[in-house]
């Protein structure tokens, strides 16, 4: 049976690099089926709403879901901020398709080494953030201005079950990997992080083959710049996550090149989840051509390996994207001397040349 994508292209350079990633799918795979559908600015426009209720119903019937990004400062003023795209958006389709597990990968392509800010000793940097994506701070309530606005108010909030889930979700990816994972916390001040530490040296007892170490997010942040490889995957709350993820993209150079999974449950046999790349609309150089389509792409393979265990053509899709750097080839973001410059659709024709599609 077809396994069917939603395509949510958004704003900005999105429909541009999402293109990109479909056509490199549907070169690995003849067994996918894909339907578009607006989401951010994009739907605002069309629909008053930048999150419509026909683009959530496609999300929830489909086994995965491919976004490209939203907003822009078109859309910033927006008098309701619940209608502004990141808010009204992206927000809530997390909540309401249950996409609590966000991997943020930093791997760096050996052909971009030196794009790093770090004179790195290693470079064999090849690590996995899995952020708790629906709980904390960003979500709990009360969350307001009091006093006349001189008061402002936020809730951080985490069940057993939260981080139980998470912790789970952790240890079963660090076992495909190098069995080692950090629970990263503040432990030493905050009573969710308390919690959460205790939730996770429990549920690590199922998992006594992956090694369990625990690290305060202040020391986290420190040591991913003193060795970043020393981490293989790092598992925290929202928004630790939030701010570790960019920091370790950073550390790769690029955080443009860099994809991005968003996972809920299982569908039956497959997990469904959402992939986009991480970097923004980009509004700037939207509809000419210079973005790099590498994160989409990227997280297209995040799809097959994720939600339908298709790791051989993830694999391949990485190989491909690896080969068109080493080769020089590069789009504006990237381009150095002695490479040469090319088009968003040409990089992805360079990439479905070396898949030999």
């Amino acid at each position: 049976m077809a396994k069917q994508i939603a395509v949510i292209a958004g704003d900005g350079i999105g429909p541009e690099v999402t293109h990109e990633a479909v056509r490199v799918l549907k070169a690995v795979r003849s067994d996918l089926e894909f339907t578009s559908a607006l989401i951010g600015g994009a739907a605002y426009d069309a629909t008053g709403h930048p999150l419509p209720s026909e683009t959530l119903e496609l999300c929830r019937n489909s086994d995965a879901v491919l976004l490209g990004a939203v907003g822009g400062p078109k859309w910033d003023t927006i008098p309701d901020v619940k209608l502004r795209p990141e808010v009204g958006a992206l927000l809530p389709l997390r909540s309401e398709l249950n996409l609590y597990a966000n991997l943020r990968p930093a791997k760096i392509f050996r052909a971009l080494l030196m794009a790093s800010p770090l004179k790195l000793q290693d470079p064999n940097i090849d690590l996995l953030v899995v952020r708790e994506l629906t709980g904390g701070i960003y979500f709990g309530t009360p969350r307001e201005r009091r006093d006349g606005g001189e008061l402002a108010v936020d809730t951080c909030l985490y069940s057993k079950n939260e981080v139980s889930r998470i912790a789970k979700r952790g240890f079963e990816i660090a076992r495909t990997r190098n069995r080692n994972l950090v629970s990263v916390d503040k432990a030493n001040v905050l009573e969710t992080s308390r919690l959460w530490r205790e939730v996770v040296t429990d549920v690590a007892r199922e998992y006594p083959d992956v090694k369990l170490s625990h690290m305060l997010v202040d020391n986290c942040a420190m040591q991913l710049v003193r060795d970043p490889s020393q981490f293989d995957v790092i598992l925290t709350e929202n928004m630790f996550g939030d701010i570790l993820s960019d920091e370790a993209a950073m550390i790769t150079g690029s955080l443009g090149l860099l994809p991005s999974a968003s996972l809920s449950d299982a569908k039956g046999e497959s997990v469904f989840g959402l992939y986009e790349p991480v970097h923004g609309s980009a509004p700037d150089i939207a509809g000419q051509g210079r973005a790099n389509p590498i994160a989409a792409i990227m997280s297209a393979a995040m799809m097959l390996q994720y939600s339908f265990g298709d790791v051989e053509n993830a694999r391949r899709i990485e190989n491909a994207c690896d080969e068109v750097l080493e080769n020089g080839i590069r789009t504006a973001d990237v381009f150095e001397a002695n490479t040469r410059l090319v088009r968003t659709s040409e990089m992805g024709d360079a990439i479905l040349q070396a898949l030999g599609a």
